[in-house]
Parts: structure tokens; C-alpha cells; sequence
């Protein structure tokens, strides 16, 4: 397990980044945390590690969002409104496991009986406005 405190949007982005450059092709990012915590801030970092050059933004209309331009393809889910297995099924999950890349899954309580053996864990608390606790910690720890 690893705790990091992130004073601002950049910090919390250097914390993504720095995961985003030891990652493994196949690798789950499993997000905890609520609406506004930092999530896709913490994946535009992870996507910065990768070496994409593309432009990160929320899945949250879109369900998924896809960012081929690194060492490794990022795929960024919004699990939010994912209500069982023919839901996930539709969003097309197992399938980017399949293909490798990366996989970002925001709001991932949603899908917990599906992530894979590797997952890991990225949970994002609020201390006040601007602070966040990261914790990151992989499956089974």
C-alpha cells in the first residue's frame, strides 16, 4: 500500500503519471472515490506516464474513452451506471481485457466481482478542497 497526499490538481496528476510509467500491459486501475475527487485528473497523469499525447477527459457521457497514442492503450470507463453483468457485458469490458492495454474504471465498486487478480486500487478521500489522500494498494492487499 502507498499513501500519497496531493495539495492540488498537479499533485494529484505527478501521482498518476508516476504509476502510469511502471505500469504493465494488462493492468486494471480500480478508482474509489466520489464525484469530484480527482479521478480523471489522476488519469490524465496515468495517461502522461504512458506516453500518450492525447487529450484526457471524463468517460461519463461517452461510458468509455479511448487513448491510443502511448507505450500502451488507456481505455477509461465510467462504470456509474453499470447495474450487473449484461451491463458490463455492454459496455464491452471483457473485451478490452482482452486486447491488453490499460483499463481505468472509475466508480469500479460497481464492478468488483469482475476485476481481475491484478487489479489495482486507486481510492481518492477528500480533506478539504483543494487536499486528497491517495491511497493505492493492489488486489487482495
Amino acid at each position: 500500500m502507498q499513501k500519497f497526499l496531493s495539495l492540488c490538481p498537479e499533485d494529484t496528476e505527478s501521482i498518476g503519471k508516476a504509476l502510469g510509467e511502471t505500469i504493465k500491459d494488462g493492468c486494471v486501475i480500480a478508482y474509489r472515490g466520489g464525484l469530484g475527487m480527482g479521478k480523471t485528473c489522476f488519469t490524465r497523469g496515468l495517461a502522461k506516464g504512458l506516453g500518450s499525447t492525447d487529450t484526457v477527459t471524463s468517460p461519463t457521457f461517452a461510458l468509455i474513452n479511448e487513448y491510443p497514442s502511448g507505450r500502451l492503450p488507456l481505455y477509461h470507463f465510467d462504470m456509474y451506471r453499470v447495474n450487473g453483468w449484461e451491463d458490463l457485458y455492454s459496455t464491452g469490458f471483457f473485451d478490452y481485457i482482452d486486447e491488453g492495454g490499460v483499463i481505468a474504471a472509475e466508480w469500479s465498486e460497481n464492478i468488483e466481482a469482475a476485476l481481475p487478480d491484478n487489479t489495482i486500487y486507486v481510492e481518492i478521500n477528500k480533506i478539504d478542497d483543494t487536499t486528497r489522500e491517495i491511497i493505492i494498494t493492489q488486489k487482495g492487499e
